[in-house]
């Protein structure tokens, strides 16, 4: 896989997707400056394709650093409790503070994020027999148990609608002005990329980070900081898309191997393609409506997470 031919496949699905919708655009009308349809490019769909792109390989990256740290290849913000934690902080928000500003509820949503992450981190400690399909499994039902106490509260304070539109992850909204807060991801995968080699250390194991002189908890805090910081903003932007952050490290490392720094832009162009991909599909479907990506990325993530079980089951 070389990322020649990701960076080709990106640009033609990033011309196709511009073209694509319930407007119809064409060159013909571009170059002759129909105002409308410029309007429609500048304002829709170029902020549409920028976060797109942008949120694909945020969450790969961060699929990535997840797996590295926990030494896991199925753990993943959707399988460790961290997005459904970030939804909690979302309904918290809601209650108490329901004037807050977006970035407002992006720092709570990032709080509760961390801790939640935290919490799967801490009984992942716990857990004696750490068996590869064991560990998202546990992280899935904490999760779930997080997103049950979500659902309930939201029940009591009739937020059960606003709750729900959280939990489809959808690009149909993205305008310009309204999507913004996204670029926060783009200096968390740089940071991620200058910790890169600290992060494959760190994934080596406790005692061996430390005997080669790395402040493994420290490391470590980081990494689990950046993918909370990513997952907070995508939450709040985009809603929760499942499933990225899981299949795309894996299907980069049979490829590239496991050293982070080596895999990391190939993780990061993988994932806006496959999320690109999923959007175009999810917008052709049943044209001129669209089907909201979460659920076309679920649908095709979830028969490669199905592969992925079964493959790690027979090793």
């Amino acid at each position: 896989m070389k990322n020649k031919h990701l960076m080709i496949t990106a640009i033609i699905l990033s011309v196709v997707s511009l073209f694509i919708g319930a407007k119809n655009l064409s060159f013909e009308q571009l170059i002759q400056g129909g105002e409308m349809e410029m309007l429609v490019l500048l304002l829709s769909r170029v902020p549409r394709l920028i976060s797109i792109l942008v949120t694909g390989m945020a969450l790969s990256v961060s699929g990535l650093i997840m797996q590295q740290i926990t030494r896991n290849k199925f753990v993943s913000p959707s399988t460790a409790a961290t997005m459904d934690s970030a939804r909690f902080g979302i309904m918290f928000s809601m209650i108490l503070l329901p004037g807050l500003h977006v970035m407002g509820k992006m720092a709570i949503a990032f709080t509760f994020a961390l801790l939640g992450t935290f919490l799967f981190m801490y009984i992942l400690r716990k857990i004696k027999v750490k068996n590869v399909v064991i560990i998202p499994l546990v992280g899935i039902m904490l999760g779930n148990l997080i997103d049950s106490i979500t659902t309930f509260v939201a029940y009591r304070f009739d937020l059960i609608q606003n709750i729900n539109s959280w939990l489809q992850g959808s690009f149909s909204m993205v305008t310009k002005g309204r999507y913004e807060i996204i670029y926060i991801t783009i200096p968390l995968g740089l940071l991620a990329y200058f910790f890169a080699n600290k992060f494959t250390i760190a994934g080596m194991g406790e005692d061996f980070s430390k005997n080669l002189g790395l402040n493994y908890n420290l490391v470590v805090n980081i990494g689990l900081t950046i993918v909370s910081l990513i997952s907070s903003a995508v939450l709040v932007t985009i809603g929760s898309i499942p499933f990225i952050g899981l299949i795309v490290p894996n299907i980069v490392s049979m490829i590239r191997g496991d050293n982070l720094k080596n895999s990391l832009g190939t993780t990061a162009l993988l994932g806006a393609v496959f999320l690109l991909f999923s959007d175009i599909l999810g917008r052709i479907i049943i044209y001129p409506y669209e089907i909201s990506i979460s659920l076309t990325v679920g649908v095709l993530g979830s028969i490669i997470f199905i592969y992925l079980i079964f493959k790690g089951v027979r090793k």
